[in-house]
């Protein structure tokens, strides 16, 4: 690795620790303002002002946003997210959940590797022809289709209609999901579809650039076999995009998992950070989003970090 590679390495770390400070930032003014009280919504209508006052002197919300803000973010550094209204430590209560939650986006990620490489390089190579037209027109389709959408017709037609599968994921208490693996097959399948279809896009786009290259032509011309040319020139230069975006998605469906979590009443981190907003469950909702957003920059810098690599290496 070149002094200059390193440099921008630093530059781009030191820039993802700047920007993630300001991302706890926002996220916790942002989620302080949701609308509603945390104590009324904890207490009910019911509840009387005495009682109302009490309960956010408990939940420290009669404290100013600032020293709020600086003991959230300093016991962060500490590995601490706090404790939510019902006295239970957050990283608690989110552990299982968040490994269920990432359960599905690696199963997820693991079967999006191989497919979306293969359909994009396939459509990538017979681009403009009957095979590239249709599934190109079906992948655009699958895109513009919201994932709860995709998520709602699977359980109706899979498990409603045909009857194959369960329609809700449900696990029973002190069991992992993979001792009922049927039920991860629809929310995977949810998740699947739209990823892959972004994925294959993005990949064909890369492999019709990588086959317009001046070198790809000089190799047919000299003889070479069309699989030696995928294989040699054209997989070498689709797979750094293909990483960058594999990572992207994979930060993206941690947080793109909540609406199939929903739907099929899995257990992972949809349904508490649902719970925990009309709850004003604050310190729940904060560590949850301050996690997928830091997920969502870290992977970001992350495939920069690789393109600007790979970009040096190859005009080196």
């Amino acid at each position: 690795m070149t002094r200059k590679t390193l440099r921008h390495a630093s530059g781009r770390l030191a820039l993802a620790a700047g920007l993630l400070g300001a991302l706890s930032l926002v996220v916790y003014a942002g989620v302080d303002l949701l609308p509603g009280d945390p104590a009324t919504a904890r207490l009910g209508p019911s509840s009387t002002p005495d009682q109302v006052n009490q309960a956010r002197e408990r939940l420290g919300l009669d404290e100013p946003l600032a020293q709020r803000y600086w003991e959230w973010v300093t016991g962060l550094l500490c590995g601490d997210l706090g404790s939510s209204a019902n006295g239970t430590p957050v990283a608690d209560l989110l552990s299982g959940r968040l490994g269920n939650t990432a359960l599905l986006t690696g199963i997820t990620v693991a079967l999006l590797v191989p497919a979306s490489l293969a359909l994009g390089v396939s459509l990538g190579r017979r681009a403009g022809g009957r095979f590239d037209g249709a599934g190109s027109a079906a992948l655009l389709l699958t895109v513009a289709v919201p994932e709860f959408v995709i998520a709602s017709g699977l359980a109706l037609v899979v498990a409603g209609r045909l009857g194959w599968l369960p329609a809700a994921s449900l696990v029973p208490a002190g069991e992992h999901p993979l001792s009922h693996p049927e039920v991860l097959v629809l929310p995977v399948l949810s998740l699947l579809l739209v990823s892959l279809a972004y994925a294959s896009r993005m990949i064909r786009a890369q492999t019709i650039h990588a086959l317009r290259a001046p070198h790809i032509e000089f190799m047919r011309l000299n003889g070479m076999p069309e699989r030696a040319i995928l294989r040699q020139a054209v997989l070498p230069a689709v797979l750094p995009s293909a990483v960058q975006i594999w990572l992207i998605t994979a930060a993206g469906l941690m947080g793109g998992t909540v609406l199939v979590e929903i739907v099929f009443n899995y257990p992972g981190i949809g349904g508490i950070l649902v719970s925990s907003v009309r709850s004003g469950d604050l310190p729940v909702v904060q560590a949850l989003a301050m996690f997928m957003g830091a997920l969502t920059l870290l992977a970001t810098v992350a495939a920069d970090l690789i393109a600007a690599a790979t970009g040096r290496t190859r005009s080196t």
